[in-house]
């Protein structure tokens, strides 16, 4: 197998990884023609991880947060997508190792993003259920409709308990949507569907290992959505980390357990590493460091974005930007610009992050904004989360389908996707 594109007076950009910074950068460079880019992803498609917990919790289909990359770059003959698995980088001869061969570059663009982190702890990783995925999702979706259909034919209350409770560990903008959406359903949806149980015995549990959740938010923010939570009737664990996780019981560092067969992990990213990066350019994380143009420490030609990417030359940012879709994709836009600054010999351009805030839904007519000159809570915060959030979904068919999903929710305070639907695998 190979790659099967063509060798032309192009520069060629390889972009690995289709998330907010690869596909930015991809996009920016599509319709400049003394450029080829090729895009390789492990997926065929883009995914909006900020609504990755509404599949999880049955409020979207999967289909309505995705798009194919086929179809962003259907009319730039300048632009190949690969379906593929980098193995390697070797930087000294321009050219990567994927599972399909070797592909040579011009510029490389590292945008592989983040995937959840374990903290070292194998145990956690076995049984707990991540969510940095649209199949994560699902799969988390299928384990939480599939307990509610065991515990309705549980014998007695211990054995419901196991199937109900619920435990979400990381208290940042993903743990508290999560622990919102599952107390909203509690409230709203299962005593419509499973009137056979007493939704009054549905524990959520938040835990989190800082004094306030949200604490990378404003302390108006933080303290508001932790008042929001406990109206939900989520029982928060603030100060506690959890050290252990057998599939049945959660341990926590002071020693306090809870008993549950479902602990959904929210609780921390790490970057994915990719082999031919020297350590010299690696920082905590996993993240890449590199300077104020993008570029790789002590590699030239190579580039790294997103939530990879690790710069401190910003004074306000000494600890590297935040690991959302914001920086991603900005550094994704003005690279694009450099790049094609650079192949005209002009002087490229240094980054700086323009902060547009932060924001948090914890259910219907609650949520925060951290905005750059004011902040907001509740229904105001609420209505700017759904509108900003759409309109960065791409394709107009999705942005359609995610607003009639929401207004039916809204009109209904019920979902339509509740949903088991479990991989087929063809039998030996």
């Amino acid at each position: 197998m190979n790659f099967n594109i063509p060798d032309t007076d192009q520069k060629r950009v390889v972009v690995i990884g289709g998330g907010f910074a690869g596909l930015t950068v991809a996009r920016q460079l599509a319709s400049n023609k003394a450029f080829q880019i090729v895009l390789i992803d492990k997926n065929n498609y883009h995914q909006f991880q900020p609504l990755f917990y509404q599949v999880a919790m049955a409020g979207l289909e999967p289909s309505s947060i995705v798009f194919p990359f086929r179809k962003v770059f259907q009319n730039q003959k300048n632009v190949f997508v690969r379906l593929a698995k980098v193995q390697a980088v070797r930087p000294e001869a321009h050219e990567i190792d994927t599972e399909i061969g070797v592909l040579r570059y011009d510029y490389l663009v590292l945008a592989m993003g983040a995937d959840t982190n374990w903290f070292g702890n194998e145990e956690l990783k076995a049984n707990a259920i991540p969510m940095k995925s649209v199949s994560e999702a699902l799969y988390l979706r299928n384990a939480i409709f599939e307990d509610y259909e065991r515990a309705v034919t549980a014998d007695d209350y211990a054995d419901r308990q196991r199937y109900l409770d619920i435990v979400v560990v990381g208290g940042g903008a993903t743990g508290v949507e999560v622990a919102g959406a599952l107390a909203e359903m509690k409230r709203h949806i299962i005593g419509k569907d499973y009137q056979d149980l007493n939704r009054d015995e549905i524990q959520i549990h938040l835990i989190h290992g800082a004094s306030r959740v949200l604490n990378a938010m404003s302390e108006e923010a933080s303290a508001q959505s932790e008042k929001f939570l406990r109206d939900l009737g989520v029982e928060l664990w603030l100060d506690k980390v959890v050290k252990a996780y057998d599939g049945k019981t959660v341990v926590m560092d002071d020693g306090s357990t809870i008993r549950a067969d479902k602990v959904i992990w929210a609780a921390g990213i790490i970057g994915n590493k990719l082999e031919g990066i020297p350590a010299t350019s690696m920082s905590r994380g996993n993240r890449i460091i590199c300077n104020e143009f993008n570029e790789v420490a002590g590699l030239s030609d190579v580039y790294a974005l997103g939530d990879i990417a690790f710069q401190t030359h910003e004074p306000a940012w000494p600890n590297g930007h935040p690991q959302v879709a914001q920086p991603a994709m900005q550094q994704g836009k003005l690279l694009a610009q450099n790049l094609i600054r650079k192949h005209k010999g002009s002087t490229m351009l240094p980054f700086r992050y323009k902060d547009l805030g932060s924001m948090a839904t914890i259910g219907r007519h609650r949520a925060v904004a951290d905005l750059p000159y004011w902040k907001t809570q509740g229904f105001l915060a609420w209505g700017m989360w759904m509108f900003i959030h759409l309109l960065y979904i791409l394709g107009t068919k999705n942005k359609v389908f995610v607003f009639l999903n929401w207004v039916w929710n809204y009109l209904t305070y019920d979902q339509s996707l509740r949903l088991v639907i479990k991989p087929w695998r063809k039998s030996a």
